[in-house]
C-alpha cells in the first residue's frame, strides 16, 4: 500500500462525505428551529454514525412521519452505537428501553435465526437475485420477525461482502496464515472461517479498528462503504476481489412499540417507511460502489483469485449451507432460496 500520503487523502474523501451529508442536515436544522417531540417518538438504534446514508435517510424519514402525522409520530434515533452493539442493543429492546434499531443480518439472526439464509456464503451474484429474492420470499421472512416479536419497517442492505487485509489473500492457504476477525456471536460467519481452517478472532464490531492497529487482527469482512465509514481501510493494504456474501439489513421495532402507534397513523407510517427503505437500498448501493473504487485509488490492492481457488471456496460455501440446516433455517427454505438465486421462482436447490 502507498504511504500515509494515500491514507490521508481517503481520510479526507470520507470526512469530506459525511462533512457533506451531515452539512445538508446542519444547515436544514439551522434554518428553522427545533421541532416539538412527537406525540410517540419510535426510539431506535444503529452502529451507523451521523451524516452517513443510512442516517441521512433515517432524518429525512422522521421528518417525513412527522409531517404526515401531524407530529402525532416521530423518531428519537441514536447513531454510532452509542446504545451499544447490535446485541446490546437488542437486550435493552426487550427490556423496553428502545423500540427498535437498524441491524445487519448478525443482529436479525440473533431475532430470527431462518434469516440467515440470506447471507450464506457465495450465494447472490448480483443485486438483480437479491431483490427478486425478497420480493418472492420477503413476505414469509417478515412473517417469521413478526412471529419472533418485531415489526418489519423495511430492509435496508448493506452489500456485497469482501476480505480486506494487510497481506493478499488469493488462496485458501494465504487466508488460514491471516487473523481473520469475526464478528462475536456471529454463528455464519464463523462456520464458514472454521471451514476454510481457520481459527477465527470473535470480537465486538466497535473493537476492530483498534485490533487492525494493535495486530491482534490482520484480516476483517466488510462492504467496502463499511470499511470506508468505520476506517478500516487505513489499516490494510489489500482486498480480494471476490465477494465472500452478501451482507442484508433490515429497520425493525417491537410489535409491542408498533402497536403504541396510533392505529389512525400505522398505515401511513408503513408505507413512509417502506419508501424511505427502498431508497436507502439504492443510494447505499451507488455509494458503495463509489468506496470500493475510491479505497482502490488510494493505494489498497486488488487482490484477483485463481478460478481453482474461487471454486475451492464455493464448494466450502456449499457445505456451510448444508451444515447449517436445522441450526438456523430449514431445509426447505434453503432450497427456495437457492432456486431463486439461480434465477428461478422459490422452489429447489442448485
Amino acid at each position: 500500500m502507498s504511504g500515509v500520503s494515500s491514507r490521508a487523502r481517503v481520510h479526507r474523501f470520507a470526512c469530506v462525505l459525511i462533512a457533506s451529508m451531515a452539512g445538508v442536515v446542519a444547515v436544514s436544522e439551522a434554518a428553522s428551529p427545533p421541532a416539538p417531540p412527537p406525540g410517540y417518538a419510535v426510539k431506535i438504534a444503529t452502529v451507523a454514525p451521523e451524516g452517513t446514508p443510512w442516517m441521512l435517510i433515517m432524518r429525512e424519514l422522521d421528518a417525513d412521519v412527522r409531517r404526515e402525522t401531524g407530529n402525532a409520530v416521530g423518531f428519537k434515533i441514536y447513531p454510532n452505537a452509542i446504545q451499544g452493539d447490535e446485541p446490546v442493543v437488542l437486550r435493552k429492546i426487550r427490556t423496553g428501553q428502545l423500540d427498535g434499531g437498524g441491524f445487519t443480518g448478525q443482529g436479525l439472526g440473533r431475532v430470527a435465526p431462518a434469516l440467515r439464509v440470506m447471507e450464506l456464503p457465495f450465494l447472490w451474484d448480483d443485486h438483480a437475485a437479491v431483490d427478486r429474492a425478497y420480493e418472492q420470499l420477503g413476505p414469509r421472512l417478515e412473517r417469521t420477525l413478526k412471529e419472533s416479536g418485531f415489526t418489519l419497517l423495511g430492509w435496508a442492505d448493506v452489500g456485497f461482502v469482501y476480505l480486506f487485509s494487510r497481506e493478499p489473500i488469493a488462496a485458501e492457504a494465504d487466508l488460514k496464515r491471516a487473523k481473520m476477525w469475526v464478528w462475536e456471536g456471529d454463528p455464519l460467519a464463523e462456520a464458514f472461517f472454521r471451514a476454510t481452517g481457520v481459527a477465527p478472532v470473535p470480537l465486538p464490531i466497535n473493537d476492530v479498528l483498534t485490533s487492525l492497529q494493535t495486530r491482534l487482527v490482520d484480516c476483517v469482512y466488510s462492504s467496502a462503504l463499511a470499511c470506508l465509514g468505520t476506517q478500516w481501510f487505513s489499516r490494510v493494504s489489500y482486498f480480494t476481489d471476490v465477494p465472500v456474501t452478501y451482507a442484508t439489513g433490515a429497520v425493525v421495532i417491537s410489535n409491542a412499540a408498533f402497536e403504541k402507534i396510533p392505529a389512525a397513523h400505522r398505515d401511513v407510517f408503513m408505507k413512509l417507511c417502506r419508501a424511505k427503505m427502498r431508497e436507502l437500498v439504492v443510494v447505499s448501493r451507488r455509494k458503495d460502489a463509489e468506496s470500493l473504487l475510491e479505497i482502490e485509488k488510494n493505494g489498497v490492492k486488488r487482490v484477483t483469485m485463481p478460478a481453482a481457488e474461487v471454486s475451492r471456496f464455493v464448494a466450502l460455501g456449499r457445505e456451510v449451507w448444508k451444515g447449517q440446516v436445522g441450526k438456523l433455517y430449514p431445509q426447505e427454505l434453503l432450497d427456495a432460496v437457492v432456486k431463486v438465486a439461480d434465477g428461478g421462482g422459490a422452489g429447489a436447490s442448485r
